[in-house]
This record gives structure tokens, C-alpha cells and sequence, in this order.
């Protein structure tokens, strides 16, 4: 068994103090939210989360049923949040943000990718490596450590069938069109029934687009675990600036080709990958960002929504082989919506 030095642990502690005061974790005001850290990291669970209940939200914090309970009062009665009955059974409620509560998890995750991208701007690509792996691997080895917390709460374990660490990487790789279409098939075969057409539908988009992808105004991102391609997306500056509103001289990005393979849900790679993407729109000179997607995919929606999209248009369908109520979400480059109309997915 390999010992401690006291050295190590002292100077890993100090470390750990030194990132909770900087983070602001002991300010009554976290993320300039107006909101404790508990509520915000509550907030950010139930807008991430599908389906979760108070006794869930308990075991993600950590926190006992009681802490639960008075948290999500507070934050009810703040009009964030809102419980509605389970269909499955009445004696379960789920949680979920309220439109006022979506709308500061935004402000939240904003303020919180800028925190991030800032320090790691400091960083060389190989240090920003270390970083991320170390911190997984020391939060996950807290938590495995953890027990059961002695507060009631149960411990959520890492699971070692996940991987620990994720990367995003822009640009074409050998490989990536294939991975791209076959994931997309696959999912939305097993999820939606959609056939051999849809899989010829993406195959076709994602062919032309890959012919663009030198211009500086479209990009396309890999999220790789072990090297191996596990999601996509990917940033169209120009298919949609034929239409009326970018003539009127506003320059869209549609965001297409999001998917993530079901061996990396859970590691956070879907979110990284929208964030990379989002980024790109933000700095360049785009005024809105569209997006097209059916309705059902509740997952996906929160994730969009929480990152600044809204549904703007809502109507039956079949651009994907198949006959769904399609929905067009748009995210507004300085926080204003505006509800353009007529404009087709190409």
C-alpha cells in the first residue's frame, strides 16, 4: 500500500480551500445570481436533469431530506422552480425550472463558463488536460470514498465503466463524417423509428457542408474518449443567410449535426460540445443561432434552453423521413429574441 505524505495532503486541502474561496462558494451570492450556492447548484441539477425528484436532487447534493425540502421551498416560492405530479405515479413529484428560473440559470452558466474559459486561457492545451483530469479524478475518488456521507444522503459512486476524461477537438478528422451519420442513425432508429432515409437525409447534408468547412464562418467539433469519436456538432454560417431576416442584415448560424453516443451520456461531453459550438457564434459577428430538432426530446430541450434557446416555432412535419411536430428553437446573440418566421432548415 502506497503512504500519504502529510506534505501531499496538507498542500492538496490548502489547494482545495483556495478554489472554494475563489469560485465564491463561501459568498451568500454565488455567480452574481442573487442565490446561495446550494440554490444554484440546484438550479443547475433540475435544468440539466430529466425526470429528477426532491429524493434525488437530495443524493446529487448531498444533502439530507429535510435541507431538501426547505431549499426547494425557498426556491418555489421564488417562482424558480415548480414540481408537477409524475404520470407514472402519483406519489413521486418532478422538478423543474419555471421560466423565470430557466432564464437565471442562463445568466448562471454565463457567468460560470466565463470564471472557467478565463483561467484557462492562462494555461497551455497540455495544462488544461492536467486540470481537467485531475479534478475528475480527485472528485472521484472523494466520492467513492465518501460512503454514505453520515448525513443520510447516499453517495453517487463513479461508475468505472465511464470514462474519466473527455476532450473536444474543432475540425475535420478522418473518420468523423462516417461516425457523425452512423450515430445519428443509429440513436434515432432505436429512439424514433426513423428508416433508411433519414440516415440518407444526414448523409447527404453533412456531405455538402463538409465541402465548406475552409470557411472561416463554419466549424465542426469532435468529442473524443479514447481517441474515439463519441458526438458531434458543428456551426453552418452560411445555408441560412439567404432568407429574409439576413437580408434584412442579420448574419445566422444554424447549429446542426448535435449528437452524442450513448456510451459517453452522463459525462458531460453533450454539454461541452453545445458550449465549443456557442462559443464560436459568440465570437464572430452572427445575430442569431437556429436551430431545428422534434418534439420529444425533453433531454435536449432543457440543455438548449439552459443555454440561452427558445422555441419559436412549433409545426407538423417530415424534413426527416418521417412525420413529426418539428420545432425551431433560436438563441439571440445579446439576450433579445426575435421571433423571425419562414425560414426553412436546409
Amino acid at each position: 500500500m502506497m503512504l500519504l505524505s502529510d506534505i501531499d495532503v496538507d498542500s492538496i486541502r490548502s489547494t482545495s480551500r483556495q478554489l472554494v474561496r475563489r469560485l465564491g462558494f463561501l459568498r451568500s451570492d454565488l455567480a452574481e445570481s442573487g442565490l446561495p450556492p446550494s440554490s444554484v447548484h440546484a438550479l443547475i441539477e433540475i435544468g440539466t436533469a430529466t425526470d429528477l425528484s426532491g429524493r434525488d436532487l437530495s443524493e446529487i447534493l448531498g444533502l439530507d431530506k429535510s435541507s431538501i425540502s426547505r431549499l426547494l421551498g425557498k426556491l418555489q416560492a421564488a417562482g424558480l422552480v415548480m414540481e408537477t405530479v409524475a404520470p407514472t405515479d402519483a406519489r413521486t413529484k418532478h422538478l423543474s425550472l419555471t421560466a423565470d428560473g430557466a432564464k437565471r440559470l442562463v445568466a448562471i452558466e454565463a457567468f460560470a463558463r466565463d470564471q472557467v474559459r478565463t483561467a484557462l486561457a492562462r494555461l497551455t492545451t497540455q495544462e488544461r488536460h492536467i486540470v481537467r483530469s485531475g479534478l475528475e479524478l480527485y472528485a472521484g475518488a472523494i466520492g467513492g470514498s465518501c460512503g454514505g456521507g453520515g448525513n443520510g444522503a447516499t453517495a453517487v459512486s463513479v461508475n468505472p465503466a465511464m470514462p474519466r476524461v473527455a476532450s473536444v477537438q474543432s475540425g475535420w478528422r478522418p473518420g468523423l463524417l462516417g461516425r457523425c451519420i452512423e450515430m445519428h442513425a443509429r440513436h434515432y432508429s432505436e429512439t424514433s423509428g426513423f428508416d433508411g432515409q433519414f440516415e440518407a437525409i444526414v448523409a447527404g447534408g453533412l456531405a455538402e457542408f463538409a465541402t465548406r468547412l475552409e470557411r472561416p464562418c463554419n466549424a465542426i467539433w469532435a468529442g473524443l474518449i479514447d481517441d474515439r469519436i463519441v458526438g458531434t456538432i458543428a456551426i453552418d454560417g452560411e445555408d441560412l443567410n439567404g432568407t429574409t431576416t439576413a437580408a434584412s442584415g442579420a448574419r445566422l448560424a444554424h447549429l446542426r449535426l448535435f449528437i452524442v453516443d450513448p456510451s459517453a451520456r452522463g459525462s458531460g461531453l453533450g454539454k461541452a460540445l453545445l458550449q465549443e459550438a456557442l462559443h464560436f457564434v459568440d465570437t464572430q459577428d452572427f445575430s442569431e443561432t437556429h436551430l431545428w430538432t422534434f418534439h420529444g426530446l425533453d433531454t435536449a430541450r432543457r440543455l438548449y434552453e439552459a443555454s440561452g434557446f427558445r422555441l419559436v416555432e412549433e409545426r407538423p412535419g417530415s424534413q426527416w423521413g418521417a412525420h413529426v411536430l418539428e420545432q425551431r428553437f433560436v438563441r439571440e446573440r445579446n439576450g433579445r429574441l426575435v421571433r423571425t418566421a419562414g425560414i426553412e432548415p436546409a
